[in-house]
């Protein structure tokens, strides 16, 4: 494969990307040093089964192992003699994986990795001085430094402009990527799909080469699975113009994979990462494929936490596109706005990524268990109520939202909305209609407020939202250009979380241990590779689990006193629950419930508040599982 560079500025930004933060401190100064652009991508080394993976502590710096012993100290040479780093695959090697893991697949992995490890590993760092900077009691605001950007009335998102299959997405169905749940998202009806390999997937070996595999199946019209009761599930047409837009969402910059190892120019080695391994595969095998066919590229940009972590993904978009041959602008971009920094450089996003940007979600789960994270150790009056009091209507999540669809449409950009958690039961009318009329009076609001479109978790709600947003939009495939000119939010609506506990919500000792319950279920049920769970008819993933964990966390730390008994949260108050909760279920075969009663120890009953749970649950329990290997 021959791949050509083009590693010229493509247009300055109108504003000191590099200036001071307006009330968050300063930055750590930037990187100056002149990097040469990679060569091209030549074929790696053969995917086979490697020595043994030595284990790596967690993420997020330094990422870096004692140096490999490859050929050449790990370095592929080009014909110039230009140095370049390797991919290696270390996990084993199942059925068809060489299909996904070819020597040219795994070359532009490394091409990838070349140019934006290291620029990621500094957007890391960058991430926990903020964080920091936020606990030591600084609120974070609109940078100062990129106003020019939010004052010019000018520039414009390329939206869905020549991206076929996005222009009407008024009900999206969410789901990971295993051959049986992509083929019943492509036989749902709904208008596109989150193809997920983020919160909704368990990120074991197989799930991750064998989800691309569907993936690749899908878009050719070929996929089909049959069960192991002899089920046999098929696509209802080989032609991807008639079944929902396929929009991936790859794994967030926080998380590696230990399954490919890649090796720099320098010989030095370290976890390849999810995010550049999800992207890559999967645009290296169907960008082409799926031009040709009458889509395109599209992706979701999960936890993106500031416009610097937008630019990288651009970057990386750019290279890509150049590398494969691709026109510029034909991958297409949301963001799901899932983190309090991200709130407030929705506008910086958008510029970043325009030519390559679709819209912004309204990621409400994650964006919860942000706010809890930035203000985890600022007082009672941070303190969040019960989840399952926390509504969309508390006017600190009405001000996230309205300010999002309100930045989107003047920018030409389309605003998703989230996913309400209750799911049907066909087996429990009763569960049925409460998650009907749930659904609808979320889906309600949403259209109202001006989103153009919105997420499900279950195909049976798919009319229900459907026909909330029918009734707004019409024929119309969006309302981009409604602008919601009446929007007014600054930094005290996006921060007045005591208002959730004004209203009336409160702690509870049932929340308290229904969160522990939660927490503990579902990392039962992901560390055996299922990545979302219906639990208690709700439908749970890695970002309600992050809530559940870090509002305990957050309770015992603020001295929590729970409302109906007057009993403070304690760490041993909450030891007990967990106890009681992992003897009262069900000790069934393969369960992982000590497993997972250890990582909810580690993640939220220790002095230390481990950033995402994932992080240390994948190291230290996933990997060399009996679930990780083919």
């Amino acid at each position: 494969m021959t791949a050509t560079i083009d590693t010229r500025a493509q247009g300055t930004s109108p504003y000191d990307a590099d200036a001071g933060l307006a009330g968050i401190g300063t930055p750590p100064a930037s990187r100056t040093a002149s990097v040469p652009a990679p060569a091209a991508p030549s074929p790696a080394p053969a995917p086979s089964p490697a020595p043994a993976r030595t284990s790596e502590a967690a993420a997020p710096a330094p990422r870096s192992s004692a140096p490999s012993t490859l050929p050449n100290g790990g370095v592929g040479a080009s014909g110039t003699g230009a140095r370049r780093g390797v991919i290696t695959v270390t996990g084993s090697v199942g059925p068809r994986y060489d299909e996904i893991l070819t020597p040219e697949a795994l070359g532009f992995l490394a091409l990838l990795h070349d140019r934006f490890d290291a620029a990621r590993d500094d957007l890391i760092a960058q991430r926990q001085l903020r964080r920091q900077d936020i606990a030591d009691g600084t609120d974070p605001d609109f940078r100062a430094s990129t106003r020019p950007v939010r004052d010019d009335p000018d520039w414009r998102v390329a939206g869905s402009r020549n991206a076929p299959g996005l222009e009407d997405r008024r009900v999206e169905i969410t789901g990971p990527t295993d051959p049986k749940m992509t083929i019943n998202a492509l036989n749902s009806g709904a208008r596109c799909w989150l193809a997920d390999a983020e919160d909704a997937s368990s990120p074991t070996w197989p799930n991750v080469v064998e989800g691309q595999l569907a993936l690749h199946d899908a878009i050719r019209g070929t996929l089909a699975f049959t069960n192991e009761a002899g089920k046999e599930y098929r696509l209802r047409s080989s032609d991807i113009t008639d079944l929902p837009t396929i929009v991936f969402r790859p794994r967030g910059w926080h998380l590696d994979e230990a399954h490919l190892r890649y090796t720099d120019a320098h010989g030095i080695t370290s976890n390849a990462l999810g995010s550049l391994v999800d992207f890559g595969l999967y645009f290296f095998h169907n960008a082409a494929e799926l031009v040709a066919r009458g889509r395109g590229p599209y992706f979701y940009l999960p936890k993106l936490e500031g416009y610097r972590e937008a630019r990288l993904w651009n970057e990386v978009f750019e290279v890509a596109q150049d590398a494969l041959g691709i026109p510029r602008g034909t991958v297409r971009a949301t963001v799901l706005i899932e983190t309090l920094p991200a709130a407030f450089e929705m506008e910086e996003i958008l510029y970043e990524l325009r030519d390559h940007c679709a819209g912004l979600n309204a990621g409400r789960w994650d964006y919860l268990f942000s706010v809890i994270k930035c203000f985890r150790t600022r007082g009672e009056s941070y303190v969040l109520p019960d989840r399952a009091q926390v509504t969309m209507t508390a006017p600190f999540m009405r001000a996230y939202t309205e300010l999002l669809v309100a930045t989107c449409h003047k920018r030409g950009a389309h605003a998703i909305g989230g996913m309400s958690a209750f799911i049907p039961d066909r087996r429990d009318p009763e569960v049925t209609e409460r998650a009907f009329g749930q659904v609808s009076a979320d889906k309600k609001r949403e259209a109202s407020d001006g989103f153009d479109g919105t997420w499900v978790a279950h195909p049976d709600l798919i009319p229900v939202a459907q026909a909330e947003f029918d009734a707004v939009l019409g024929d119309a495939p969006n309302q981009v250009s409604r602008l919601r000119d009446d929007v007014t939010v600054g930094q005290h609506e996006l921060l007045d979380i005591a208002s959730a506990r004004r209203a009336g919500a409160t702690v509870t000792s049932a929340g308290l241990r229904s969160n522990v319950s939660v927490a503990v279920r579902y990392l039962d049920a992901w560390l055996r590779g299922t990545g979302a769970a219906a639990l208690d008819s709700l439908m749970e993933d890695a970002a309600t689990a992050e809530i559940s964990r870090s509002q305990v966390w957050q309770w015992i730390a603020s001295g929590t006193v729970t409302e109906d008994d007057q009993q403070p949260v304690t760490r041993e108050r909450v030891e007990a629950i967990l106890l009681d909760v992992v003897a009262s279920l069900p000790h069934d075969h393969g369960n992982r419930l000590e497993d997972a009663a250890a990582i909810f120890r580690q993640v939220a009953l220790q002095d230390d508040f481990p950033p995402f749970l994932t992080s240390p649950a994948y190291q230290g329990h996933l990997v060399d599982s009996a679930v990780d290997r083919p």
